[in-house]
């Protein structure tokens, strides 16, 4: 093995997984860790990167943590794999060993950063200068930070609170505001501040997650239940969704996003674009769920009679694309094709750009759901003059006149009793529809398939024709383009 002078040390495992050859400081952290050169790699996170390497046939570069009951070390590693032979080469870029503490100190370190994040009421992701990425927070009194923050993003956290004691220029070393007192505009409560390092080899932290944990529970008078009888809604309020479920699922979500968007940035380290782009669309699939989670939350605010939505000019053949985009790994574990408009194709319309997607992703999730393997999946644009017209159309079973006429009510299923849905989706969709002014549709058959047809009012101002392939479908021949059964049944 001959040494490369840009890294530290260098490794080699053979076809079967075993460390044949190691450069200090490998070849001791491998035998204090009670493994042998030659022998099975001891060092259980270099271990996990190799089987990976080997089993993807990619390079991977990783961040591995290790202990040797003295020193608490953190390394960066670069592993290729030949895939011819199935070795491996390990190539360790940096090195750094920490003093363990005793280990009472350690568990409660441990202890107190899971309470932090367990109970944290605001938690935002920030870069390596403390500038805010992205941000959620559950609590009534953060509201207006949390606003300000996402409206400030790029700005360092410390810009939207008042540290307790200091009025030394912020934001100060991260060390020295991690526990740190706070006082915020518009809460009662005094917060403390925690902040969570994200490593990277052998410098200071790639970025951090910020929690903050009330010292004191919210006044009662501030309560919304405590101003209003017990047996009293408002109008527009929550209901038993958006009180006691959707805060139980908004940090988790939250915290898929703020990881996602980590990655997505290389914050953690060097990564593939390919890997990146993965990152970018569960981040965006992570917004999408949690903006569901609150439509969910506000079911009831739905079914008001003075529900309205904020219309905007938006460009159905873009949103068709994103939910196509947001869908399409979905559909292609099935073998579906998604056949989205194409880039180039537009149709304007007023109506809510966050509405639209929800209702497009419900009907194309429904069209997956009921499609055969192997199948195709049509999104349409037609322009029908004062209204903008999109339609899902599939190649399942189809619904017949009795089912088309039930199938947008609440709860129904069509006797289903798998755990498919709840029965929700396609009644929330159609009431959004009609709150944008438009409408949601059905035109199917058994053994037909279906085509869930989406109407708004189109934006007669930047109406311009649609390029591209064909998107008429005002009639079932023009749907098919020459193909044969493709719409399907959906529930809700």
């Amino acid at each position: 093995m001959t040494p490369d002078s840009s890294f530290l040390a260098q490794a080699q495992c053979d076809g079967d997984g075993r460390l044949i050859s190691a450069d200090e400081p490998l070849a001791g952290l491998q035998r204090r860790c009670g493994g042998e050169i030659p022998g099975t790699v001891a060092i259980p996170a270099l271990l996990e990167v190799v089987r990976k390497a080997r089993e993807y046939g990619l390079k991977l570069a990783r961040t591995i943590k290790a202990t040797d009951g003295q020193d608490a070390i953190t390394a960066w590693v670069e592993v290729t794999p030949d895939t011819a032979s199935g070795s491996c080469t390990i190539a360790l870029r940096s090195w750094q060993a920490v003093p363990l503490p005793p280990e009472d100190m350690q568990a409660a370190a441990e202890r107190r950063a899971a309470i932090d994040q367990a109970v944290a009421e605001l938690v935002a992701r920030l870069d390596a200068q403390q500038r805010v990425l992205a941000v959620d927070s559950s609590a009534a009194d953060l509201a207006d930070l949390a606003d300000a923050m996402r409206a400030g993003a790029g700005q360092p956290w410390t810009d939207f609170v008042s540290i307790a004691g200091s009025a030394h220029r912020q934001p100060l070393h991260w060390r020295l505001l991690d526990g740190a007192t706070l006082d915020i505009p518009a809460s009662p409560r005094v917060w403390r501040a925690s902040l969570f390092p994200q490593l990277q080899p052998g410098g200071e932290p790639a970025g951090f997650e910020l929690c903050l944990t009330a010292q004191q529970p919210l006044p009662a008078i501030a309560r919304p239940s405590a101003v209003l009888p017990a047996n009293v809604m408002p109008q527009n309020g929550p209901g038993l969704v958006g009180r006691d479920i959707a805060p139980v699922l908004r940090q988790p979500i939250a915290r898929i996003i703020a990881n996602a968007e980590t990655i997505r940035t290389r914050l953690a380290g060097p990564l593939a674009d390919e890997y990146s782009q993965y990152a970018a669309d569960i981040a965006a699939a992570g917004q999408h769920l949690l903006a569901l989670v609150e439509d969910l939350a506000d079911l009831e605010v739905v079914e008001a009679e003075d529900f309205n939505t904020a219309p905007d000019r938006i460009d159905l053949a873009d949103v068709a694309r994103r939910a196509a985009g947001i869908l399409g790994v979905r559909a292609q574990e099935r073998g579906i094709t998604i056949d989205a408009p194409r880039l180039g194709e537009h149709l304007p319309a007023i109506a809510e750009f966050r509405r639209v997607l929800q209702v497009l992703l419900n009907l194309v999730g429904n069209a997956i759901r009921y499609s055969p393997d192997n199948s195709q999946i049509w999104i349409r644009l037609e322009d029908a003059g004062a209204r903008a017209r999109l339609i899902v159309a599939d190649q399942g079973p189809g619904l017949s006149p009795d089912q088309q006429a039930r199938v947008f009510e609440k709860f129904e299923r069509l006797g289903r009793s798998d755990e498919g849905g709840s029965g929700l989706g396609l009644y929330i969709s159609r009431r959004l529809a009609r709150a944008m002014g438009g409408d949601l549709s059905i035109d199917s058959a058994p053994g037909q398939g279906a085509r869930f047809i989406l109407d708004v009012p189109a934006d007669l101002l930047a109406q311009a024709p649609t390029t591209g392939h064909d998107s008429s479908v005002s009639d079932g021949s023009s749907v098919s383009d020459g193909r044969e059964n493709e719409t399907g049944p959906a529930e809700g």
